[in-house]
């Protein structure tokens, strides 16, 4: 038995730099004014805004990707948006691959991505950076692709499950 498991977080550069530049330019504005007419917001108003401008740009470091390969199948959970880990067995698997992609072009970006009101062919992605991914063909159709960045990782486990599968799976 061989397990694949990785976790991933927002935590690029670019995402810190545009938060904490976000953050700054309202803050900056707001104490200015509080500043200049202190009359027109109450100290309680000044904290309450100063927390809301620094908690909710945190928001996005609780988000988690976790994905887990095993002799059951793919599992993958994003949270906050689940909370549980979602299965893919072996047996609904048509293909699986490793493959570069485009977050942008492809899937409007990163998080929890694609379906309905993005390139429906392509199917959903869930990432979290970069672009490569773990692509899955289902037995029903649906497309799914789990970012990674553990990619020589991935293939040997994923090379090891095709040869354990492969005669009853079509993996």
């Amino acid at each position: 038995m061989r397990i694949f498991k990785e976790e991933q977080r927002f935590t690029q550069l670019w995402i810190i730099v545009l938060i904490v530049s976000s953050t700054i330019v309202p803050i900056g504005i707001y104490l200015n004014e509080y500043l200049k007419d202190p009359s027109k917001h109450s100290v309680g108003e000044l904290m309450i805004f100063m927390s809301l401008m620094i908690a909710a740009p945190c928001f996005i470091f609780i988000f988690k990707l976790t994905t887990r390969i095993d002799d059951f199948g793919i599992h993958y959970k994003f949270f906050p948006f689940y909370l549980k880990f979602k299965t893919i067995p072996w047996k609904d698997i048509h293909k699986i691959y490793i493959r570069t992609y485009d977050p942008i072009g492809e899937y409007g970006g990163w998080g929890l991505r694609g379906g309905f009101f993005w390139k429906k062919e392509k199917g959903k992605a869930i990432n979290v950076s970069g672009d490569i991914g773990i692509q899955l063909e289902l037995k029903d159709g649906k497309k799914l692709l789990i970012g990674t960045q553990k990619q020589s990782e991935v293939e040997a486990v994923l090379s090891y499950y095709k040869t354990q599968t492969i005669q009853t799976n079509d993996v």
